[in-house]
């Protein structure tokens, strides 16, 4: 999953993006609140981590920028105030969760993992679509009774195309999410070319239908034909 860590602590943010990284997600990081704004306005994530306190600004307003624009990503506060006011307003202007320093690096894992699967797949653990099924925390893949043993950068763009089923989905969506913003630095899409092209045959050879659609000019669909 494609995280935004906004945090200004660097031994805590070095930290917790190493964490999560070795969780196999894609982190990034802004450390103070005009890159936070920067890269929110810029990039689409599936989960942001945001700090209450920050040079420049507030996470709190990070937050409200977020919910005016209809974004969707999960929100998680995190903040050294123990307090009950900063806990109400975030949740208030639509966060989902709140930990107060220091706190466990396992159990944000976890309360991301949670809110993830709440938002984007109903809170269910197994994610299917006909005859594939996925278990994200395991990462593992099935096509009805066969398993198919996928790279990373597969697997998470399998989960990609799932999530985003009967969507139009672009080149530089996919590399954006795959890739975070180290993908501004790319010359071509090449790559991604040949990791859909590696899924797609390890689908079709365990049996699946052949879902992966390429829409000319615009990028790619998951859906049936």
């Amino acid at each position: 999953m494609k995280i935004l860590l906004i945090e200004d602590e660097k031994a805590l943010s070095d930290s917790i993006l190493s964490y999560l990284r070795e969780e196999g997600h894609t982190c990034e990081l802004a450390s103070d609140f005009k890159s936070a704004g920067l890269k929110t306005d810029l990039y689409s994530y599936d989960c942001l981590v945001v700090d209450i306190t920050l040079p420049g600004g507030s996470g709190l307003e990070i937050i409200r920028e977020l919910k005016k624009k209809g974004s969707e990503a999960g929100i998680i506060i995190i903040s050294a105030k123990n307090s009950l006011d900063d806990k109400i307003s975030g949740l208030d202007l639509g966060a989902d969760d709140y930990l107060t320093k220091p706190f466990h690096l396992s159990e944000l894992n976890s309360r991301i993992k949670s809110i993830i699967r709440r938002r984007t797949f109903k809170g269910s653990k197994e994610i299917v679509f006909n005859e594939i099924s996925m278990i994200p925390e395991e990462m593992q893949v099935m096509v009805g009774k066969k398993q198919i043993v996928l790279t990373k950068k597969e697997f998470d763009l399998l989960l990609f195309f799932i999530s985003n089923k009967n969507r139009v989905i672009t080149k530089e969506s996919i590399a954006e999410h795959l890739w975070g913003d180290n993908m501004d630095t790319a010359d071509s899409f090449d790559f991604i070319y040949s990791h859909i092209k590696n899924l797609r045959k390890k689908l079709i050879e365990k049996g699946s239908e052949d879902y992966i659609q390429t829409v000319y000019g615009m990028g790619y669909k998951f859906s049936e034909k």
